[in-house]
């Protein structure tokens, strides 16, 4: 008798717990992960941060190993991308020519940096992968001048790495701030003063025009007309869902694979998709929604792998959005929605660098938190945010957070 196969496409986070949430959840058949990178699987999000600076080597970032894959037995087929979906047959095609059936199949393709509008030559990179950061990095240790174009979460933590390493950093965005589509614009100065604080170049609402040179030697000419030279180019302009190769599967794909709220692709009982290639009915949001975050990917995992173990039993995705940066001593944690124009902030009275930014949605409920070095407040938006909670009750309860002693004394 055959056994029940799994195949998962894709092997960073959401792959791989996917494939461990399968065993830890009493799955019994065969499971196959499918990888096109060489490497074993690994982290992303040190790449643009401690495994850029060097403070860690690449086999601390590993998410499973040789000898983790054998004791779960789980099959890792790596180093070929998936080619090809045929549903009707049930079936993956490799790049190398194989093909692979599946009983269930789990899409965690991911995302693919956004190409370069200005080409890739040597000393023009961008950073989604570990070669993407390996290369970098070496560019980077020959000293010099990063010019980043893109202030987004990657180009952000990637100027604070590179002052760290002692290098000119000229950050680059059309946008007013940095960030902006997390934290709209108008909270934008305190992040851009962070950068100029720390020796950052930056220049905001300029865009670029043309990219001339070659490695060491880079001439960059911008919207304003003013040039920049760079010794190296880091792109950072967004990511897009790495659903090309579905083109011809018959799966609804528009921005990623399209759900229903048990991660299963629309129309296909026995295929889902997690982590930033799926694009779910959220009924938080009650509407379609893609995330690029990793905790998003590690929450569907384990939704995705009850639903394959228990069929009859699906659990829905509703998940709590939240992202992290690290970006010189600012530890950044967003959790909710952010950026709406109805917004509070809340400093703590003695300690400059805590401070929260709270977001309403247009019914005055909370919407999202953003928290500077404050993982209370963030603690406290996560328990609002799943019971539901007025937005003038939540600002009131951040005050009390900043400042306990005063409102107690105030109220007494």
């Amino acid at each position: 008798m055959t056994a029940h196969t799994t195949v998962i496409v894709g092997a960073s986070i959401g792959g791989v717990r996917t494939a461990q949430a399968l065993r830890n959840t009493g799955y019994g058949g065969r499971i196959v992960l499918i990888g096109d990178e060489p490497e074993l699987p690994y982290d992303k999000p040190p790449l643009s941060k401690a495994l850029l600076s060097g403070d860690i080597a690449a086999g601390e970032i590993r998410l499973l190993d040789a000898d983790g894959a054998s004791a779960l037995d789980i099959e890792l087929v790596l180093g070929s991308a998936a080619s090809d979906l045929d549903p009707a047959g049930s079936t993956i095609a490799l790049e190398d020519g194989s093909t692979i059936r599946y009983d269930n199949l789990v899409i965690a393709t991911g995302a693919n940096a956004r190409p370069s509008p200005w080409g890739e030559p040597l000393g023009v990179h961008v950073v989604r992968s570990l070669a993407d950061a390996t290369a970098l990095r070496q560019h980077l240790e020959r000293g010099g001048h990063l010019a980043i174009i893109g202030a987004g979460f990657i180009g952000a933590e990637t100027a604070a790495t590179a002052r760290k390493m002692g290098l000119d950093v000229t950050l680059i965005d059309p946008n007013p701030v940095p960030m902006s589509r997390v934290l709209g614009a108008n909270m934008g100065q305190r992040f851009i003063d962070l950068h100029t604080r720390n020796g950052v170049d930056t220049r905001f609402g300029v865009g670029v025009e043309s990219i001339s040179g070659e490695l060491g030697a880079f001439r960059i000419q911008l919207t304003d007309r003013s040039t920049l030279d760079a010794t190296v180019v880091v792109v950072g302009i967004g990511a897009v869902p790495n659903d090309e190769w579905l083109a011809s599967s018959g799966l609804d794909v528009d921005n990623g694979v399209v759900c229903d709220r048990h991660s299963r692709a629309r129309g296909h009982g026995n295929i889902y998709a997690i982590g930033d290639i799926a694009r779910f009915d959220n009924a938080r949001r009650n509407e379609l929604t893609r995330l690029e975050h990793w905790t998003n990917a590690v929450d569907q995992a384990s939704v995705v792998a009850h639903n394959i173990v228990h069929p009859t039993d699906p659990r829905e995705h509703t998940p709590i959005e939240y992202v992290w940066s690290d970006q010189y001593d600012w530890k950044i944690q967003i959790v909710g929605v952010a950026g709406s124009r109805m917004h509070t902030v809340v400093d703590h009275p003695t300690k400059p660098d805590q401070f929260a930014i709270a977001y309403a949605t247009d019914h005055m409920q909370l919407a999202g938190l953003v928290t500077v070095n404050w993982p209370k407040a963030l603690i406290a938006a996560r328990r609002a945010l799943a019971t539901g909670v007025t937005f003038d009750g939540f600002t009131e309860q951040l005050n009390r957070l900043a400042r306990p002693n005063t409102l107690l004394e105030a109220g007494s």
